[in-house]
């Protein structure tokens, strides 16, 4: 038997993950790219406990279905590590988490064997020695508030689930559920507990992919919250076989009585069970489970309290029920208590009992039913409403799902409309049921509910989507909700928290114009560095005190983003130069400058790898898709374009081509340049090399497109101004320009542009001094000072430049002989009706956000099926 080292001073061990090697050649792990036995995984999870050192250090793990995830974490509760366990496919809850807590080592996901990023050679905290696992109970948020749980903890909650799901040493359990959330995490130490197999996968059961590895693996259970038997009803769960399943759980959430009865009677039918199961992050993950047997008859009870544990009700007063009072939960497995602070890793246990804040009652049969939620009741008009009762009104009685939360000033429902109902209709139905005045109820309707990527209800969104349009709030005059509901519209997102930022919900430079401006306009300033600003923290008294100070002007005084204001000014300068209105050329170059600077600060963020692939070449989608579409529009009406130019292929080509083929060479260059960009950096190399050196590669970047641009190296002959390969080093040194955080940076930066831009358009001083000029504000001049009225112009020109440039060519000549002024100004109004329409258009598919409630299940659904 293999054996680990000894757990380090003053601290404890988790048996299970101590106890890996006695299954032997055993399966283990089932993944996509093969098995894993118990041995082998108890060799790994032993070498990787040594690297984690002998002193109990706080290791921050990003949790993710996969064995490296996975090797970490039983190497660190195997040698008696706390264990803070993030969201993974949260960058956001990472940093904060990170921020609050300050951990001692970091883990980093890697396509194989995870990096193990170490601090400090000891640790900065005191533990302890029952702490074990830090787990959050607030989803994606990032809240510093921590479960703290005990070795104890996990090992009995491990062993009442093994007991009453019956698990064998045969069974193999599909990882449908993220390891960072408690009932994931459950299924996990369940079933090594028993010597039991994981089909360890983070696809979908959407993805026709996991059924196949499901099926290949003889998988015999899956766990999931209501959400996923949606899922499961979308692909036809119902007629699959799947011959070796042997129980299905539920968990995370109410599943209405009558699909708990259908989904009973199916497993009955197919000889599988359906456990639905109670719990909370505080117990561990378990606390009451219904004896399948029971499922069809009792199909709203969640059951009896686990082996070992225990329930009472307490009265309470606005119960309003017979027999009902808050559940109270006793066991092995309640936690040790919270952690707000470092300080409380310290703690011991300070909870004995778990008030679970859920309204229940005891049937006569002996089972306990949850009947509501204490903290959720709320009093509207005088009126006491329980918002989980219209949830369920609205979902039994009228087949409409929704979610409902209340605040003093009403109820907020979120519904996804069946045919023939709107907003009125909902409002109706819950004026009915409540009795409250239809202008105490909002609601708001979308394709999905919101959800937390744990897949339960987000009730942060529903309050902010469900507030009234903010359009018209004074300046300075948004709460927090207001906000969200702003970034939520703006970037047509459903999953908005008060701890999300513009970058962090995928914001790009062709929304972050228009958010720039109404923030502005909610806030009364824009405060610095914004769009990595948790949007709970921009009204914070201390960002508004640091907000710059402007006296111009009078009221109407703002300040203008300094790259915005170039994207206006290049491209009013591009149309009225090909006008003839007035000679001032070089806006095409300034924008690839400022497309680098932007590029650097929204895509290359603290999210892992494959999210800043995936978001970089949605940049380029919505950059080349626009361009396609008025291209081949503009074929149709006689231009001199042809197939080169549809398929962005001229400038590659014909590269020596002057005429009308060359028009649309600035986004055919940006495009080249972002997918060269995008597969650099979707080299593990190249995206490491940027995290640890964000200042140092684009100036490397810079210094290999300088090779070009000074014909250092062998080209066939071409237009030297519009080439990708020879106008690239604008584009990095745009991005080096972002990454510039001192001083020196910034003096370098600008020396460098100082020293190339001459001469690279020859006999054209006035074109160079405009870009060295644009570039020299870019540099060092963050904001410009500005007026309300002309951050909304340039803003309209900025938010639009790419349509502007696309339809100019065929728009200006239409009046260029009556007046040159009309012409421009018509081309310009084009331009932004374009942009308009493409964007409501975009609107009009369904919302990113929406599918993108639960992150785990996307995953899947993004993966081609097999």
């Amino acid at each position: 038997m293999t054996l680990l080292p000894a757990p380090p001073t003053g601290g404890h061990a988790l048996p299970l993950a101590q106890g890996l090697a006695q299954y032997g050649d055993r399966t283990a792990l089932v993944t996509a790219e093969g098995e894993v036995s118990y041995r082998e995984l108890a060799r790994r999870v032993e070498d990787t406990a040594r690297r984690l050192g002998p002193g109990r250090r706080l290791v921050l793990l990003p949790g993710a279905n996969t064995v490296g995830a996975l090797v970490v974490h039983l190497a660190a509760l195997a040698s008696g590590h706390p264990v803070l366990l993030v969201p993974g496919d949260h960058p956001e809850a990472v940093e904060s988490l990170a921020a609050a807590y300050d951990p001692d080592v970091v883990v980093h996901p890697a396509a194989d064997e995870w990096r193990i990023e170490e601090r400090r050679p000891g640790s900065a905290h005191s533990f302890h020695p029952d702490l074990a696992l830090l787990l959050s109970t607030s989803g994606s948020t990032g809240s510093p508030k921590l479960v703290r749980l005990s070795y104890d903890n996990l090992q009995a909650n491990a062993e009442s689930i093994a007991t009453y799901l019956g698990i064998r040493d045969t069974d193999r359990a599909a990882t449908t559920l993220p390891m960072h959330y408690c009932y994931g995490l459950s299924v996990v130490h369940s079933h090594l507990l028993r010597g039991a197999g994981l089909v360890l996968t983070e696809l979908s059961v959407a993805d026709t992919c996991f059924w196949h590895l499901f099926r290949t693996a003889r998988g015999t259970a899956l766990a999931g919250v209501p959400y996923t038997f949606d899922l499961l009803d979308r692909v036809g769960f119902a007629d699959m076989d799947l011959p070796h399943l042997r129980y299905v759980t539920q968990a995370g959430g109410r599943l209405a009585p009558d699909r708990v009865v259908h989904y009973a009677e199916l497993g009955r039918r197919r000889g599988w069970d359906l456990f639905v199961m109670y719990g909370q992050t505080e117990a561990t993950a378990r606390m009451a489970y219904l004896p399948p047997e029971l499922a069809t008859t009792h199909p709203g009870a969640v059951g009896v309290p686990v082996p070992g544990g225990a329930f009472s009700l307490d009265p309470v007063e606005e119960a309003g029920g017979e027999g009902v009072g808050e559940l109270v939960y006793t066991g092995p497995n309640v936690m040790l208590g919270y952690a707000h602070t470092p300080d409380d890793l310290a703690l011991g246990r300070t909870v004995d009992a778990l008030r679970t804040g859920d309204l229940a009652r005891r049937t006569d049969a002996g089972l306990y039913e949850i009947v509501g939620r204490r903290s959720r009741f709320v009093k509207i008009l005088g009126l006491r409403i329980d918002p989980q009762r219209i949830e369920a009104i609205l979902e039994e009685r009228h087949g409409v799902s929704a979610l409902c939360a209340g605040d003093d000033e009403g109820l907020a429902v979120v519904a996804v409309p069946k045919p023939g109902w709107d907003e009125r209709r909902i409002r109706r139905r819950v004026v009915d049921e409540c009795g409250l005045p239809a202008r105490a109820i909002r609601v708001h309707l979308l394709p999905e509910l919101p959800r937390l990527p744990t897949g339960k209800p987000d009730y942060r969104t529903v309050r902010a989507l469900a507030r009234p349009d903010d359009a018209g709030a004074p300046a300075g005059g948004a709460g927090t909700d207001d906000l969200c509901a702003l970034y939520a519209r703006i970037l047509d997102r459903t999953d908005v928290t008060p701890d999300s930022t513009f970058v962090g919900l995928g914001g790009d430079s062709l929304s972050y114009v228009e958010m720039s401006l109404h923030l502005e306009e909610r806030l009364g300033h824009l405060p610095a560095s914004w769009h990595t600003t948790p949007i709970g923290e921009l009204r914070s008294p201390a960002r508004k005190a640091a907000a710059p100070r402007r006296s111009w002007g009078r009221a109407g005084g703002r300040s203008l983003e300094t790259s915005v204001a170039l994207r206006a000014v290049a491209i009013v300068c591009i149309v009225g130069s090909h006008v003839r209105l007035f000679e001032i050329r070089g806006g095409a170059h300034l924008l690839l400058a400022v497309a680098g600077f932007n590029f650097a600060r929204f895509l290359l963020t603290s999210a892992e790898r494959r999210e800043r692939v995936r978001r970089t070449g949605r940049s380029i989608a919505r950059i080349a898709l626009p361009c396609v579409t008025w291209t081949a529009f503009a074929i149709l009406i006689g231009a001199d374009y042809d197939l080169s130019n549809l398929f962005l292929l001229h400038n590659a080509l014909f590269p020596q081509d002057m005429g009308p083929g060359l028009h649309l060479w600035f986004v055919e260059a940006l495009i080249y340049i972002l997918l060269a960009t995008l597969a650099l950096l979707a080299l593990p190399a190249l995206d490491r090399a940027e995290r640890r050196l964000p200042y140092g590669l684009p100036l490397a970047l810079v210094a290999l497109g300088l090779l070009t641009r000074y014909e250092l190296v062998g080209l066939p002959e071409r237009s030297h101004i519009t080439d990708a390969v020879t106008v690239f080093w604008l584009f990095a040194l745009g991005w080096a320009a972002a990454k510039s955080r001192t001083l020196p940076h910034r003096l370098l930066v600008t020396v460098t542009a100082l020293a190339t831009i001459p001469g690279f358009f020859p006999g054209e001083p006035r074109r160079e001094a405009f870009v060295a000029l644009g570039f020299l504000l870019l540099v060092w001049f963050p904001t410009l000072p500005s007026h309300h009225r002309v951050n909304q112009l340039a803003g309209l020109l900025a938010a639009s430049s790419l349509s502007i440039y696309l339809t100019h060519w065929q728009i200006y000549p239409v009046l260029d002989d009556v007046s040159e002024p009309l012409s421009l100004l018509t081309a310009l109004l084009f331009g932004i009706a374009y942009a308009k329409t493409s964007d409501r258009l975009t609107r009009k598919l369904p919302p990113r956000s929406a599918l993108a409630a639960l992150r785990p299940e996307l995953r899947g659904l993004r993966r081609k099926p097999s």
